[in-house]
């Protein structure tokens, strides 16, 4: 049986379409459905960055600038890569990739910093995925992989602001599922934890303004950003297979935490909120009416 980690995932035949597919995650995700034959449309803002997976992958693979905050680009590429006259006639996965992290205290970041990073991991997912649905809707088909990460599940001091996003996200796509369920769509939030990926490195802002009274807990998030570059636990290779076989599922999850720290923070947030639910349950079952009235 394959498993998710073989590196000879073989996946039925369909069309991905990858936002973000320069680096990381999505320029991985890119080359693995390619050699396992399916077709990719690959996006990213510079094109220049994706075009040798054309010249690799003719007839398989097709690069499109897109930057997902450039809303009429993104109902350009989108009418294309979906026309009957498109490069493959149809998308049957999207993946939402494009994202960044952006580092610092709640009052130390400035709207200019966080701004543009809402702009590309929420609004940017918001309008591409609107986009393709009618698509989806049109051939009664569809998965859609929200890249999130375990920050949308578990806040840290000093990534407020891409938790935020990232929450944002997870709330979004909780509502999406549902409401595509009964039209043969399915969705599945991606949940990474640190991987090997340059999230750290080029993926990353730090916020310009420093205040020392925040060293020990948004100035240690700071540090790790710097320190733990290639250190990261998780396998990018790993995960992207596990996102392949996600798809090729016949039962996908809802939620796909991707390594053991994901799984580590989420269950220490469950044991948290268990704790909490329970020693204030008196007073939240005291904020309803009397029973009768």
């Amino acid at each position: 049986m394959t498993t998710a980690t073989s590196p000879n995932l073989a996946l039925k035949p369909r069309t991905w379409f990858i936002t973000g597919a320069s680096t990381g995650f999505g320029r991985l995700l890119a080359e693995e459905v390619l050699k396992s034959g399916a077709k990719v449309i690959a996006t990213a803002r510079k094109i220049d960055t994706i075009l040798d997976l054309e010249d690799k992958y003719p007839g398989q693979a097709k690069a499109f600038a897109l930057d997902v905050t450039d809303y009429p680009q993104i109902s350009s590429v989108v009418a294309q890569a979906t026309s009957s006259y498109g490069p493959f006639g149809s998308v049957d996965v999207l993946v939402n990739n494009a994202g960044y992290g952006l580092a610092g205290a709640i009052e130390e970041v400035t709207e200019d910093e966080f701004m543009p990073m809402f702009q590309t991991n929420v609004f940017g997912l918001i309008h591409v995925t609107q986009t393709m649905l009618p698509h989806f809707r049109k051939q009664g088909s569809g998965h859609i992989l929200n890249l999130s990460s375990i920050a949308g599940l578990a806040s840290t001091p000093g990534l407020g602001y891409y938790n935020a996003t990232k929450f944002a996200v997870e709330g979004l796509s909780e509502a999406l599922a549902a409401e595509l369920v009964p039209l043969g769509i399915r969705v599945t939030i991606v949940e990474p934890g640190p991987f090997r990926t340059d999230f750290l490195g080029r993926s990353s802002v730090l916020a310009e303004t420093v205040i020392p009274d925040y060293d020990a807990t948004s100035g240690n998030t700071r540090r790790y950003f710097v320190d733990q570059v290639g250190k990261q636990k998780g396998d990018p290779l790993r995960a992207v297979h596990a996102m392949m076989a996600v798809v090729d599922s016949p039962n996908p999850p809802l939620r796909l935490l991707l390594g053991s720290v994901a799984l580590q923070r989420l269950r220490g947030k469950i044991a948290s909120l268990q704790q909490e639910i329970a020693a204030w349950e008196s007073t939240t079952l005291g904020a309803d009416f009397p029973e009768g009235e």
